[in-house]
């Protein structure tokens, strides 16, 4: 599929702002709309897979391999290393159980015996046990007619938040499917599909989406207003409509720096919290001002994220896209 640069600069960024909420709260910062990066990547999530499956049709088992393929290497290897360090003593407040390790390497929500919460033991990792979830969805959506596909899915997401809210379930499993942050998954997959029958607003309306969704979004932070998904989720979609549509009308230069932060993104939301923890406790012993304290630790956590994309991510998606490829070459006669 030809590069979406909007999409790709959008993942840099909401990286880039992940990584300044885990910086802030480690240093005694507030910065909390930084987490709605996380909006932001599961609406771009939906768009992604919606187009992609539009453009090149697959199975949904050859799909769910290729998600995983995509998604798991990365997140196994970091979360190895987390075990490691817990074992080791790195992490004394890290408490971990087989239950709790084996939740964590199989993308299932578990509560951590370590606080609590419904988190892996990477706990950033929590979206990728929502995005398996989406990909499970999407997945079985295939099997359906393509006129009828989103519709589908539309209707399971829908029908998931509602049990939520009438049912409240209290299972880790259940609590986490049935959350209205799923639905920005849909609201991605419906800006796919208009994306694909060129019904994006004109330029002048995306670029005023773009400067609401982030006024927004300031506001939250600036006013203390409640950060939640059905407030964030929205300006997330507003965002994403923005970029597509400035795009779609020739607003949007090519920015080689910006293009690579979006492709190292993923990588960059893994590691960067291994850097962080680091960093911190580092200056923890100095005088050092706390917001030059964050902006080191946002500076350590990126570059380690670039590294790692490096040096991790592009070698393993190399030898996997090639060990796949000879896999599906034919027998010779």
């Amino acid at each position: 599929m030809k590069t979406l640069y909007g999409i790709q600069y959008l993942r840099g960024f909401a990286a880039l702002a992940v990584v300044l909420f885990h910086a802030a709260d480690r240093t005694d910062n507030h910065f909390v709309i930084g987490a709605a990066g996380v909006d932001v990547f599961f609406v771009i999530s939906g768009f992604i897979m919606w187009t992609m499956s539009e453009r090149r049709p697959v199975t949904p088992l050859r799909f769910l391999l290729d998600r995983l393929q995509r998604i798991a290497p990365s997140y196994w290897i970091v979360t190895a290393i987390m075990i490691a360090g817990a074992f080791a003593g790195l992490f004394p407040s890290m408490k971990l159980t087989v239950g709790h390790i084996l939740g964590s390497l199989f993308f299932i929500p578990v509560r951590s015996p370590s606080n609590g919460s419904i988190w892996p033991v990477l706990v950033q990792g929590w979206t990728l046990n929502f995005e398996m979830f989406f990909y499970v969805v999407f997945a079985a959506m295939l099997l359906l007619p393509r006129r009828i596909q989103l519709a589908g899915m539309a209707a399971v997401f829908l029908a998931f938040v509602v049990a939520g809210i009438l049912f409240h379930p209290q299972s880790s499993l259940l609590l986490t499917y049935t959350q209205p942050i799923i639905l920005e998954f849909v609201a991605g997959a419906i800006l796919g599909r208009l994306w694909l029958l060129g019904k994006t607003p004109g330029a002048g309306l995306g670029l005023a989406l773009v400067v609401v969704a982030l006024l927004g979004f300031a506001a939250i932070q600036l006013f203390g207003l409640e950060f939640n998904e059905l407030n964030c989720g929205p300006l997330a979609v507003a965002l994403v409509l923005g970029m597509v549509s400035l795009e779609r009308n020739g607003k949007l230069p090519e920015i080689p720096l910006l293009t690579y932060l979006g492709n190292s993104s993923y990588s960059i939301y893994l590691w960067h919290t291994l850097a962080i923890s680091v960093v911190s406790k580092l200056v923890a012993s100095t005088q050092m001002p706390s917001d030059v304290a964050t902006f080191i630790c946002v500076i350590a956590g990126t570059l380690l994220g670039i590294c790692a994309y490096e040096a991790v991510e592009k070698p393993l998606r190399n030898l996997l896209r090639n060990v796949s490829w000879q896999r599906s070459r034919p027998s010779p006669a």
